[in-house]
């Protein structure tokens, strides 16, 4: 069994400086909803055992923000890869994996990962907010077996109701 979480990047800042969308940053928004996720995944001993993110500015830091937070013990790499890539062209990108890791986190964009997880799932529809994270488990012993239609979605957690309920039981 292998299980992929997909993390779509934080809420950009659209009105800061940036020459190109590569470099547009996460907005304040962004920075705390990263956070955020990044301790739901440790509470939950969900940390995975490697996260790759794309290049970009914002998907970068939602990830080290998240691991930060959450004090992943994972390594993180970075692959410009993700960056303006389709879901087919994720779906070979994962088949040469290999054997490991057992749990896979890959911080990137949309369309692409509201796509991918329908690829993967056979949903139809299905959409990921900024900040959002979901995990798709998928009955295979080895990424090269990773196709269409195979996993199963495990859970979507869009950050608007993980922080909203992480504020709320603070204080217990």
């Amino acid at each position: 069994m292998r299980s992929l979480i997909l993390f779509r990047h934080g809420k950009s800042d659209w009105d800061a400086a940036f020459k190109t969308d590569h470099e547009r940053p996460l907005a304040h928004r962004g920075t705390e909803a990263a956070r955020c996720m990044g301790r739901l995944l440790q509470k939950a001993d969900e940390v995975p055992d490697l996260a790759i993110t794309s290049s970009a500015v914002r998907a970068r830091d939602t990830v080290h923000l998240a691991a930060a937070a959450g004090h992943w013990a994972c390594p993180i790499h970075i692959d410009p890869f993700l960056y303006e890539t389709t879901p087919e062209e994720v779906i070979s990108w994962l088949r040469k994996l290999g054997a490991n890791p057992h749990s896979l986190l890959l911080t990137g964009h949309e369309p692409t990962w509201s796509e991918l997880a329908g690829l993967l799932t056979g949903g139809i529809g299905l959409k990921v907010p900024t900040g959002t994270m979901l995990r798709i488990d998928l009955p295979i012993e080895d990424w090269s077996r990773v196709d269409r239609k195979i996993g199963q979605l495990r859970w979507l957690l869009p950050p608007k109701v993980v922080c909203r309920f992480e504020a709320r039981t603070r204080g217990r």
